[in-house]
Parts: structure tokens; sequence; C-alpha cells
């Protein structure tokens, strides 16, 4: 006889609800300080039984952000097409998640298959929720910002979303400071205000800092999200030994073996001395640190298996 294999959450999900999340800026959304990024490990080269069950495992220990792009997964979509499957699983939690997603980097081929233009973004969100199995998500973003389309269009494009319904709050991420200024005054007087920013930090880059993004968008009530706090596993003890051939920098465009220099392994052996002083391991030391940055309300950590995640909801 089947057995029955039916999600059901665990009731100490919350356990740390007041501990686990942050204000997202000034609005009325709290996100947990670890959210679950889907850019590597969830597309369909991936076995789905495994990013099932390290989803489960983040909504049973008070993960309840989760973020995407259209772009994510190999191939592309596929991502945000796994949600879609796992949506049988969470559908009865809908109202207890916060789902985002984003377009601006290329998708598909042609005009209009990137970057900000009108037609490019509502295109692409209504595939997402195709592909999501969703009728709206809660947060959109600008994934880049476009030099060559008028500011207003873009966020007017976004602007539009919201009031049709298909994203609840509206997001930038990669913009630079004066344009991101622009988006936050022409969205506060269309009555769609910026809710977050996602950039790029860790103890490797530090633009977001240097720039004055966090700044500002602390001065604006704006929220701020890091993806990439390890970046992409250079700040882990992966690379201390060599390159293993089971990793990501043997096998993904993204992380070159070239970022493995001398002066980068000198770092990570200082930095491992000082995460064994605090009981941490490098990963949960760099981690901690862009946790620890005044201005950052929740950090995208992706994960290749649970035990990856449980290890850095210890910091929790």
């Amino acid at each position: 006889m089947r057995m029955d294999t039916r999600y059901i959450a665990s009731e100490e999900r919350y356990a740390k609800m007041d501990t686990m999340y942050n204000r997202c800026g000034k609005s009325g959304v709290r996100l947990p300080k670890i959210s679950l990024g889907f850019w590597h490990n969830f597309g369909a080269d991936a076995p789905y039984e495994r990013s099932r069950a390290i989803t489960h495992y983040a909504f049973d220990h008070g993960i309840t952000h989760f973020d995407f792009a259209n772009n994510y997964g190999t191939p592309y979509g596929s991502a945000e097409t796994t949600w879609g499957h796992l949506m049988d699983d969470f559908a009865p939690y809908r109202d207890e998640l916060f789902i985002s997603t984003k377009a601006g980097y290329d998708m598909w081929p042609g005009l209009f298959g990137e970057w900000g233009s009108r037609k490019y973004l509502m295109a692409s969100l209504d595939q997402s929720l195709k592909r999501m199995k969703l009728d709206y998500v809660d947060l959109f973003y600008s994934h880049r910002f476009d030099p060559n389309t008028p500011i207003e269009e873009t966020l007017q494009a976004l602007v539009d979303i919201v009031r049709q319904g298909k994203a609840l709050y509206i997001g930038i991420s990669n913009w630079p400071l004066e344009p991101l200024r622009q988006a936050v005054t022409y969205l506060r007087e269309h009555d769609a205000p910026l809710l977050i920013y996602q950039g790029r930090l860790n103890l490797l880059n530090r633009e977001p800092i240097d720039e004055g993004i966090i700044d500002f968008c602390q001065q604006q009530g704006v929220g701020f999200i890091a993806f990439s706090p390890l970046a992409q596993g250079l700040l882990t003890d992966r690379y201390l030994d060599g390159i293993p051939a089971d990793s990501r920098m043997a096998h993904n465009h993204f992380l070159k073996a070239d970022r493995r220099t001398p002066e980068l392994l000198t770092y990570l052996q200082q930095l491992q001395q000082q995460a064994k002083a605090a009981n941490h391991t490098i990963a949960q030391e760099a981690l901690a640190w862009v946790m620890a940055q005044k201005g950052v309300t929740s950090t995208l950590v992706g994960a290749s298996s649970v035990e990856q995640l449980a290890t850095n909801l210890q910091l929790l």
C-alpha cells in the first residue's frame, strides 16, 4: 500500500518568532534574517527530491521568504518550475510565504528578452507566474538598471504590475545609487513605495556599503537583502586545499578558477583562525558578518543539501 507523502509543516516553525525576523524598512513586512535563494541547486539539473527536502526544512525552521528570478536554474526558468511542483506541498501555506522573483537579465531571444522595457517586465512576470503556479508574487524586482530605457518606463511598469495585483511589493536589484534615488522618489509619488533593495554583499565585496546604498536605503525606510554572502562558495573551506572535482568552481561558469589566488588563500586561512575562535566554520563567520551589518534586513543563502542549510541556521 502506498504511504501518504503529503507535506505537513512543523508546528514549531515559528518557535523563534521573537529573534528570527527583521522588519523590512518602514513597511509592514517582516523577513527572516536568513532567506532561501533559488539561484543555484534548484533547476531541472538538480534532483527534485533534494530540492523538496531543502525547501521543507527551510520552512519547518522559520524561513518564509523564497527568492527567484526568471532565469534561475538550468535551463532558464527551471527553478521557478521546480517551485511550481512544490506548490503541491505549499498551497495550504501560501499566505505564510513571501515569494519574490525578478526580471532584467537575458531570458529569451529577440528584442524583448532582457533589460527593463515595459514589454519585457510584464511578459516575464506573466511567464513566471505560470511556471510557479501562482496568482501573484509577493515581491517583483527589476533585476538590473537599464541605461537605454527611460527610467520612467521601467518604474511605471513596476507600479502597474502592483496595481494589477500580480505583485504586492516592488524591489530593485543591482541598480547604481543615483538611479536608485530616482526610483525611490518616483515609486513613492505613484503610491507604490520601494520595499527593498537586493545587492551583492560579502567580506570580499562591500560595494553596497562603500557606495552608500545601504545608508541611503536606511534613510528612506527601504529594506536591504544581501545575496552571495559566501561569494558563491569562496568564503568557505571548500577551496583551501584545491578545487574539488564536484565543486562549483570546477563546473560552473559563474565561478572561475582564477578567483582562487594566493591572496585569497591567505585571507581564508586568517578567517579560518578567526572562525575557530568563535566556534564557527568559515562560512558561518562570513554569513554572520553580513547579518551583523547595520541596515541588512535579510541574507539570501543557497543550499545544496539539508545539512548545509542547517549549519547556516545555527547562527539564528
